[in-house]
C-alpha cells in the first residue's frame, strides 16, 4: 500500500471518465465525483468514450443536474471504448496537452487493471494528476476488498440461477450454468456458495473431468440426477459447453443443459451495496486530488479507505481464498 502526497496544487477542474467494460454502480461514481467536486467549488469535465475522448478532446461540462437519477442506473452514461492509440507515448503526450488545453488539472479514473495502467503513464511519464477507483465485475484488483460492480453481478447470477434450479429439479437435469470470469472464480466462487451448486469449476483450480464424474454419481449423491454445476468462462478445461459435452460423453444416462448467463451480469441496476461503494469511493477520488495524492487507486479495505499505486493496481490481482473452495465442496455434498 501506499499513501505519499505528491504536494499540494490548487485545482481548478478536474475530469472523469469510464474506461474498460461496464459495471453497475460506475454511474454512482460519477455522481460522486461531480457532486463532490461542485461542493469543493471545482468545475468537471465528463470525458465521453473513455480515453479515446481525450485524444479527441470530447470534453463535456458536467453540473449538479448533469447526474441526476443516474445513480440508479447500470452502464456508464459517459460511454466506455477500446482505445489501442493510447498505447503509444505520443498519444499519452496528446491527452495530457488536451487536458491542459482545457483547464483540466486533475483526472478520475473508473475502470480496471487495463485502465489504470493507462492512468499510471499519465502520472509516471508526463506527472500529470489522477486517481482511479476499481470499477469491475470480476473483484480482481488488488488492494480492495470489493470493486464496484461485483455485488451486482453476483446477485444477478444468483437470481438467474435460483430459476434455473427450479426446472433442473423439476426435469431431472444436470445444468452447466456459465458465467464470467476468464481470468478469475469470485463471480463462480461466491455464487455457487449462495445457491448451492452441487460443483464449481474456476480458473484458479484446475479441473479433472474425471473427479467431476466421480462425485456426479457418488454414494453421497445417489439417487440424485439433477443439479447445478457453476462454470467460470476461464476454466482451464473450456466453457460451460466443453465440459457438459466432456461429461456427457462419461455419463450418457443423464441429461444435460448448458446455459451461459453472458453479459447480463455486467447491466442493471446496481445494488445498495455497489452505490454505497461506488459513492464512498467517487466522493475519495475527489478528496484525495484536493490533497494534492496521486498516481493512487481509492480502495476499502477492513470498512477503511486505502490507497494503493496504480502500478501495483494494474499489475497485481486479488486471490481467491482457498478455504472458500473447501467450503463449496464441504457444503455441496
Amino acid at each position: 500500500m501506499t499513501d505519499t502526497p505528491s504536494g499540494k496544487k490548487e485545482l481548478k477542474k478536474i475530469a472523469v471518465l469510464t474506461s474498460g467494460g461496464d459495471s453497475p454502480g460506475m454511474n454512482a461514481a460519477i455522481r460522486a465525483v461531480v457532486r463532490s467536486a461542485i461542493y469543493r467549488n471545482l468545475e468537471v469535465a465528463g470525458v465521453m468514450n473513455g480515453f479515446s475522448g481525450l485524444l479527441n478532446n470530447n470534453f463535456v461540462e458536467m453540473q449538479s443536474h448533469s447526474v441526476s437519477k443516474i445513480i440508479s442506473r447500470g452502464g456508464t452514461i459517459l460511454k466506455s471504448s477500446r482505445c489501442p492509440e493510447f498505447h503509444h507515448k505520443d498519444a499519452r503526450e496528446q491527452a495530457v496537452k488536451n487536458m491542459h488545453d482545457n483547464g483540466i488539472d486533475g483526472l478520475v479514473v473508473l475502470g480496471g487493471d487495463g485502465s489504470f495502467r493507462g492512468a499510471n503513464d499519465l502520472w509516471k511519464e508526463f506527472g500529470f494528476p489522477v486517481v482511479g477507483a476499481p470499477c469491475t465485475i470480476d473483484n480482481d484488483i488488488y488492494g480492495t476488498d470489493f470493486t464496484i460492480g461485483f455485488d451486482t453481478a453476483v446477485n444477478t447470477a444468483v437470481t438467474a440461477i435460483d430459476n434455473i434450479r427450479d426446472t433442473a429439479d423439476s426435469h431431472n437435469i444436470l445444468f452447466f450454468v456459465e458465467v464470467m470470469g476468464r481470468h478469475s472464480g469470485f463471480i463462480a466462487l461466491h455464487t455457487a456458495i449462495a445457491t448451492g451448486a452441487e460443483a464449481t469449476l474456476i480458473p484458479e483450480t484446475p479441473t479433472s473431468i474425471e473427479k467431476l464424474c466421480n462425485y456426479l454419481v457418488s454414494e453421497r449423491r445417489k439417487n440424485k440426477t439433477s443439479g447445478i454445476i457453476i462454470v467460470a468462462e476461464g476454466d482451464d478445461e473450456g466453457g460451460a459447453e466443453d465440459i457438459a459435452k466432456k461429461v456427457r460423453t462419461q455419463l450418457p444416462d443423464y441429461e444435460t443443459r448448458v446455459s451461459t448467463l453472458g453479459h447480463v451480469q455486467r447491466g442493471g441496476s446496481p445494488t445498495c451495496n455497489d452505490r454505497v461503494l461506488a459513492s464512498l469511493l467517487g466522493h475519495e477520488c475527489v478528496c484525495s486530488l484536493i490533497e494534492g495524492r496521486s498516481g493512487v487507486m481509492i480502495g476499502r479495505e477492513h470498512k477503511q479507505i486505502v490507497y494503493v499505486s496504480l502500478e501495483e493496481a494494474s499489475s497485481k490481482h486479488d486471490v481467491i481464498d482457498k478455504s472458500w473452495i473447501s467450503i463449496s465442496q464441504i457444503i455441496s455434498i
